[in-house]
């Protein structure tokens, strides 16, 4: 069924309640399912047909949700893009999706023209001004709901791939579905809860977890457009919120704003915390200074976002993120040298592997076969997660298989930082690691061996400052100079090696 009919389903229920917020202005649920349907009659008009994508390139706004409503009322597939994205990648997404339309900034507008030239596809503005608005209220609202069937494309979400060439992630209706009911059901979500969505809606957080559940629910979304932690605490004690959700990062940045000055943020039932493994001291200083006792979250864009957490008031165990949500998800620990797999209670460590109605298809224009391992059981999706599991089934992140650093809850691969830094005429060779840092986690760092004397860690700083595609958390922080790299024994570069040399 098209998640469409769902949502226009609690927009009827609730038509003068408040969907969505930000700043001082509010859209009603009947404002919200009326621009939608305007924009489905847009794209209709432009000859948008069941199947193909409409992306979104843009921080959170009001226009996010009404747009993806409207494409999945259109019959249409929804690509939200990563707004940290620099331009390589950015480029890829846009023209691997094949979007027919995409929602941009006016800021943007230019910058995508120019880097697709001739591929642009047709741009719609956000803002009073915009083009959007144009287009949406030049419409009558469209009636119907155009089918689509459980296993056809709802989204397309893009995350980086192992070679640094971002994939993208095949999520159904039944997958999107699945996922929110399980998380209304565990999370025991209501058309009273009120959400401060400061998770950005081009992830599975922000837009599965934080949105698309309290849209189903009738409840209320509070937008924040960008991470502000001072207007975080101010929202959250004059809004009261009941549900949220910060990553990593974030939870840091409030812990040390209000360690030394304690705030009451008792409206939250649900705090959730998640994108990279959180530090226990982090934790303590959120409880210590607001008195959150946050509720820890694991998943991934292939799982549709939450697979993996507590339910409300269950007691957190040390280091574990909660146990499987069974309703959707099935989980296997399968030692990474071959074995039986780790049962509850054994020792050992396994990587995750999962199936079941939260799951992806597979990739868009990609095939993965390393992604998926079948045996007598089935077909699995491999994670890539090392975890451990103990007696009563909570499981323990122990690390990624692969190189990944995950720095302020984003996915930064190595090869895609050290491709960009190989242009760089003063660099002979360069390996780039993920180093401990304070705030984001991890930190791209880049060991560098130049091609020239006197070359300093300012020299290559400045590279970077110029590079558009070594933007945001692709900008290394931090900066080594070597004279040569660690090798291993036949010649291939020993990551284990540096990591363990400048940790």
């Amino acid at each position: 069924m098209n998640i469409a009919t769902l949502l226009r389903r609690a927009a009827a229920d609730h038509a003068d309640r408040v969907a969505l917020r930000l700043d001082d202005i509010e859209i009603t649920y009947a404002q919200y399912a009326d621009q939608a349907a305007r924009f489905a009659a847009h794209l209709r008009a432009e000859g948008v047909q069941p199947g193909q994508r409409v992306g979104a390139y843009l921080p959170n706004c009001l226009e996010y949700l009404i747009a993806f409503l409207g494409v999945w009322q259109a019959g249409g597939i929804a690509v939200p893009l990563n707004y940290l994205f620099p331009d390589a990648a950015l480029k890829h997404a846009i023209l691997d999706s094949g979007v027919t339309h995409l929602l941009v900034q006016p800021s943007d507008a230019d910058r995508v023209k120019a880097l697709l030239g001739d591929a642009c596809p047709v741009l719609l503005t956000t803002g009073a001004g915009g083009s959007f608005a144009a287009a949406v209220a030049a419409q009558q609202p469209f009636d119907g709901v155009v089918p689509r069937l459980d296993g056809d494309e709802a989204l397309i979400m893009y995350t980086s791939g192992s070679t640094g060439v971002p994939k993208g992630v095949r999520q159904t209706h039944r997958n999107t579905l699945a996922h929110c009911d399980a998380v209304i059901d565990h999370y025991q979500l209501t058309a009273d809860d009120h959400v401060l969505n400061c998770m950005p809606l081009f992830h599975v957080g922000g837009l599965q977890l934080s949105s698309l559940t309290l849209l189903l629910r009738g409840g209320q979304i509070t937008f924040m457009p960008k991470w502000d932690v001072t207007r975080w605490l101010e929202l959250a004690q004059t809004l009261r919120p009941t549900f949220g959700g910060l990553i990593s990062t974030m939870m840091i940045d409030v812990g040390n704003r209000t360690v030394q000055n304690p705030v009451v943020l008792d409206s939250f039932r649900i705090c959730m915390f998640g994108g990279s493994r959180t530090p226990t001291a982090a934790i303590e200083r959120l409880a210590a200074g607001t008195g959150i006792q946050g509720t820890e979250i694991y998943g991934q864009t292939e799982q549709s976002g939450l697979v993996v957490t507590y339910a409300p008031g269950e007691q957190r165990r040390p280091n574990s993120m909660g146990r499987p949500l069974e309703q959707i998800v099935q989980t296997r620990l399968v030692p990474p040298g071959g074995g039986p797999d780790i049962r509850p209670g054994d020792e050992g460590v396994g990587e995750l592997w999962v199936r079941g109605d939260a799951v992806t298809l597979g990739y868009w224009n990609l095939d993965l076969p390393e992604k998926w391992a079948t045996d007598e059981t089935g077909t699995w999706l491999r994670t890539g997660d090392l975890m451990s599991i103990d007696a009563d089934g909570y499981l323990y992140y122990v690390d990624r298989i692969d190189d990944m650093i995950v720095s302020g809850g984003e996915n930064i691969f190595p090869q895609m930082v050290e491709e960009h830094l190989a242009d760089c005429s003063l660099i002979a060779e360069v390996a780039v690691i993920g180093t401990p840092h304070e705030r984001w986690v991890e930190q791209v760092t880049a060991i560098v061996v130049p091609n020239r004397e006197g070359v300093t860690a300012a020299d290559i700083e400045a590279y970077c400052a110029t590079n558009p595609n070594l933007r945001g958390m692709h900008r290394p922080k931090r900066i080594e100079i070597v004279d040569e790299l660690p090798r291993t024994g036949s010649g291939k570069l020993n990551r284990p090696e540096l990591k363990k040399r400048f940790r």
